[in-house]
């Protein structure tokens, strides 16, 4: 996937089949629409294009600094790459692009810039200045610059009976198993390690100090959690404390993570983890066998949840290679 935060180095000479919105979350309600957008691309011989804003609208036009959003915009463009897209824009979104009128958003963004030849949009959304754009206006414009315009039912959205806003309230209340079905992934956290006072190592229980500089990330309430995570080539378990330091009786928010069995890492160890794409992914893997190249124990060729048929193997430096093409 290509990734684009300025439209003035976007240039396609192929036709697009484009997509809009924030997509909080990339949950499986924005899953589905996304994977019918590659594969109807696809068929049609189109690049999937999907266009999303940051800041979040309303952190620019309400001012409203206490939003809180289920991803940083880098945890979505990760979520965002697994589902197969061409080319993701992360159009900066100022109070000068608020003023764009409808056609001039149409015109210089999707037109121009984007070179489409199809939109898909949700059955509410609105678009321009003062949202004056809606789903008849795009119809009309679609006939005038040679677009169609597609438009996912109430019904659809309906069927899967998800939205941001019940996960973002999931997550604040704690019901992370909630929060996770809605979303089709557990719900990550992802910051820096940084150095703590070093007391729980004191009693047995040493942790690992989280920092999110991301502001508006939403952070589950305080609680006890267990968690998951990839350290080197191994899967760790640990239990995470939200709150106050439990032992210190702090007054600003931690984020501390205790993992099990941590000893057994070699803290040493310098390795890598690379994501390669490819469109011919069974014959790659049959060749790989037949080479008698040894694929990761725990990566064998098979589809995953998040639609992507995978397969991984190590390379002499013991960096994670993983193959992965959209199915």
């Amino acid at each position: 996937m290509k990734i684009f935060t300025n439209l003035s180095n976007f240039i396609s000479t192929n036709k697009t089949f484009v997509t809009i919105g924030t997509f909080d979350g990339v949950h499986i309600g924005h899953q589905k629409v996304i994977k019918k957008l590659v594969k109807s691309a696809k068929k049609n011989k189109a690049t999937s294009v999907l266009l999303t804003f940051f800041p979040h609208p309303r952190m620019v036009l309400q001012k409203d600094l206490d939003i809180k959003l289920i991803n940083t915009i880098e945890e979505r463009t990760y979520l965002l790459e697994k589902l197969g897209l061409e080319i993701l824009v992360i159009q900066e979104f100022t109070e000068d692009f608020a003023k764009l009128s409808a056609l001039d958003f149409v015109r210089t963004i999707l037109v121009n810039a984007l070179n489409i030849s199809r939109l898909v949009i949700g059955y509410d959304h609105h678009f321009g200045k003062n949202r004056e754009g809606n789903f008849e206006q795009l119809k009309d414009y679609g006939f005038t610059y040679n677009f169609t315009v597609k438009k996912i039912s109430q019904q659809e959205i309906s069927d899967i009976a998800v939205s941001s806003t019940k996960i973002r309230k999931a997550i604040e209340n704690g019901k992370i198993e909630k929060a996770n079905i809605y979303l089709g992934y557990n719900f990550m956290l992802s910051g820096k390690v940084v150095n703590g006072k070093n007391l729980g190592e004191k009693i047995g229980f040493p942790t690992a100090n989280l920092f999110i500089k991301e502001n508006y990330k939403l952070i589950p309430k305080t609680g006890v959690y267990v968690v998951k995570s990839s350290i080197g080539r191994k899967t760790v378990f640990g239990m995470m404390n939200i709150g106050n330091r439990p032992t210190l009786n702090g007054n600003h928010q931690t984020i501390e993570i205790h993992f099990f069995e941590f000893k057994g890492l070699d803290p040493k160890e310098n390795y890598g983890q690379v994501y390669i794409r490819t469109n011919a992914i069974d014959d790659l893997y049959q060749t790989l066998l037949e080479r008698k190249i040894s694929i990761h124990p725990n990566g064998s060729l098979e589809i995953k949840p998040w639609g992507q048929k995978e397969f991984s193997l190590l390379d002499p430096d013991s960096n994670l290679l993983t193959f992965g093409q959209f199915v």
